[in-house]
């Protein structure tokens, strides 16, 4: 993180926050509660963090407003909600800077490309005929796009992204390192013989604004139509998104997990890491699957969802509490064959 100094009261005007010690005091940086030392900022976001503070070598700590303030050797930043200060503190003084500037001479990019205005890209990138590429949008080195694309305004591409022909992505979007955007789907069909031949995927992927992709992500292209990445969803690492597929507004989708062809997830949906979810099915608004979660069939009401095949939260844990009992059941099971098996011999004599 890049040092600065910057005033403890500047800091507070920005946040609203109350200062309780020397004001004019100043941070170079900002860190965690466990790894702040002199000169940092930190915050406690939650009850978790509290076995840190009396240790912590900050020099400064954002608290609630609440806080029983029991050191006298730290600087106090009161405010309403600590980790949303801390991220705004962290938007306005440390954001990360892109210094690509220009268009490197190494570049290839077709003389019908349109590009906009402080538009930066790097060594080795390839843009074909047709394109328009938005204005301030960064593209890195050795990132690739294909014909008829169309990338919007302050957009960050990193390097080696493959961006395929007729794509088209919004305004202030995030492609990460090895982001593939338009691969061809999974189409195939079998032949009389068994031969699988290859179903020519002709559609498109549109992509949203303030979209952010994670590294090695695939977004595959539609078979026909668009797949749909909407506005403010967000994925991480080693997503894979299938053909046709829509993902609704401000989702977020952990690493590993994959949506199948022609699924459909609502808006502000949470998908845990190495969720698998099958094709031609839909997930409603507001729906959380829990990690390594197998969704089989639609879930069009919101709430908390776990297991294989995909549960309610409730029930999923009842079901592992009694799979985590099958053991102690056995044993009681045969103990109560044991018994039925004397009633029945005692029957058998009382009869006889």
């Amino acid at each position: 993180m890049a040092s600065k100094k910057i005033r403890i009261d500047e800091i507070a005007r920005l946040i609203g926050g109350t200062v309780s010690g020397d004001a004019e005091c100043t941070i170079n940086g900002l860190n965690k509660i466990e790894d702040a030392g002199e000169g940092e900022l930190t915050f406690l976001g939650g009850a978790a963090y509290l076995k840190y503070f009396q240790s912590t070598k900050a020099t400064a700590i954002l608290v609630r407003r609440d806080f029983e303030k029991s050191r006298s050797d730290i600087i106090y930043i009161e405010v309403d909600e600590p980790a949303s200060a801390f991220l705004k503190i962290l938007s306005t003084y440390f954001n990360p800077e892109f210094l690509l500037q220009g268009v490197d001479p190494s570049a290839a990019i077709d003389a019908t490309v349109l590009l906009g205005a402080n538009v930066s890209i790097g060594k080795n990138v390839v843009i074909e005929a047709g394109c328009v590429i938005g204005t301030g949008t960064k593209i890195f080195h050795n990132t690739v796009v294909l014909r008829n694309t169309v990338i919007g305004d302050n957009c960050l591409i990193f390097q080696n992204v493959s961006i395929r022909e007729d794509s088209v992505i919004g305004n202030r979007v995030i492609l990460h390192p090895g982001v593939v955007i338009g691969s061809d789907g999974f189409g195939f069909t079998p032949d009389a013989k068994g031969v699988y031949l290859k179903i020519p995927q002709i559609g498109n992927v549109i992509v949203e604004d303030d979209v952010e992709i994670g590294a090695n992500s695939t977004i595959d292209r539609a078979a026909l139509g668009h797949t749909i990445i909407k506005r403010g969803t967000k994925l991480d690492n080693l997503v894979q998104v299938a053909h046709n597929v829509s993902v609704g507004e401000d989702t977020v989708m952990s690493s590993q997990s994959g949506i199948a062809g022609s699924s459909k997830v609502g808006n502000h949906c949470v998908i845990a890491g190495q969720v698998g979810i099958t094709g031609h099915i839909e997930i409603g608004d507001g729906v959380i699957i829990g990690a390594q979660t197998g969704v089989s069939k639609s879930i069009p009401e919101a709430g908390t969802y776990f297991g294989y095949p995909a549960k309610p939260l409730k029930v999923a844990l009842r079901t592992e509490g009694h799979i985590r009992s099958l053991e102690s059941y056995v044993s009681r099971i045969k103990k109560l064959e044991e018994k039925i098996a004397q009633l029945e011999k005692l029957i058998e004599k009382h009869q006889g």
